[in-house]
């Protein structure tokens, strides 16, 4: 059973139904609030299509969700991203942080508890040859090195965040409706494509026709738009569609990056282990550096306190303890402390620069 957040007396019975059933298996079709009502009444809750939508909208509105929307996969849209460390001397870190800020290429960048590495930054780039070019520039303004971290594995990308209520379980699921669509090996993006990920990669319309409304900012057939997503979600360049809650507002405050020295033999082992612990939102293998970083295995939990993500990654230690011989200087814990900026991706550029 998945983990749940507390209590918040600010949302309604509906508002926590809307949360927990849809962060994932939206329905494709050009009215999909209608069958998404339909299955919640299947399920017990009694609501309209308009009262459901009326629901996310207000969430969305008030800042309870990110978006409302289709979650793009921007490895499989075009270009590449790479996780980045490196250390900032306390005397100076507004300095090097606002130099790091300052690079467009810098998607979001965090402060880290770590006797060394305290900052770790994303770098988001059209073309992967740029990644080298834009750390070599941070190197030189800052005069500190950075640790390229790419990922060489994933295991889980699944970034739920439930709350009491009805269906606690999370597990509504209307993926399956819908056009039926084949999936293509295109390793690029026709233009019509492109416009379609750029207008959608902020979220969709809260509206009885979402899917319509992108159909006519695109000057796109509303069937073409429906198909499209769809095959999306099934080619994997669109991990899910539903509502993707504003995690801080829901009281889930601390995160959590437990960095482990995993046995490379185990790792393929591993990975999969942890991935299904239900409160681990990422899990990654990524490469070591000798000296400095041991560390080649990354999984991310959430919690609403200090002590809850304590439990969640001593949990995570137990996973791991059923593969390997885990010691005290095997891992570590990451909890970030400041939000140091946080554009995200630049869906735009990569799909652009990916497009025939």
């Amino acid at each position: 059973m998945s983990e749940t957040a507390g209590d918040d007396a600010a949302l309604s019975d509906l508002d926590r139904v809307a949360i927990n059933a849809f962060q994932g298996g939206f329905p494709v079709l050009e009215r999909p609030f209608e069958p998404a009502a339909a299955a919640l009444r299947e399920r017990g809750i009694e609501v309209t299509a308009s009262e459901l939508l009326a629901c996310v909208r207000e969430l969305d509105e008030e800042g309870t969700l990110s978006r409302f929307g289709a979650l793009v996969n921007a490895e499989e849209i075009g270009g590449s991203a790479t996780l980045v460390a490196m250390h900032a001397p306390e005397e100076r870190f507004d300095e090097v942080a606002e130099t790091v800020n300052a690079h467009r290429e810098v998607a979001h960048n965090y402060e880290r508890e770590h006797p060394h590495l305290n900052m770790w930054f994303v770098v988001s780039v059209a073309d992967e040859d740029r990644v080298e070019a834009v750390l070599e520039e941070i190197e030189a303004e800052t005069g500190q090195p950075t640790y390229n971290l790419p990922k060489q594995q994933e295991f889980r990308v699944e970034a739920k965040f439930l709350v009491d209520g009805p269906i606690s379980e999370g597990d509504v699921d209307l993926s399956g409706l819908g056009p039926d669509v084949t999936p293509t090996d295109a390793q690029t993006l026709s233009p019509a494509e492109r416009d379609l990920v750029v207008e959608i990669q902020g979220g969709l319309p809260i509206s009885p026709t979402p899917y319509a409304d992108v159909a006519a900012a695109i000057d796109q057939p509303t069937s073409w738009v429906v198909e499209t997503i769809k095959r999306f979600e099934r080619e994997g360049k669109i991990r899910r569609v539903g509502v993707v809650p504003n995690h801080y507002a829901l009281g889930y405050t601390e995160n959590g990056m437990t960095v482990w020295n995993v046995p490379d033999e185990r790792v393929d082992e591993v990975g999969p282990a942890v991935a299904s612990l239900p409160f681990v939102t990422h899990c990654y293998q990524r490469p070591r550096h000798g000296g400095v970083w041991p560390y080649n295995f990354f999984a991310m939990t959430h919690g609403r306190s200090e002590a809850e993500s304590e439990r969640r990654i001593e949990q995570v230690r137990e996973r791991m303890a059923e593969y390997w011989d885990v010691g005290d200087d095997d891992w570590d814990s990451l909890f970030s402390t400041q939000i140091l900026k946080k554009t995200g991706i630049r869906l735009d550029e990569r799909a652009t620069a990916n497009t025939e």
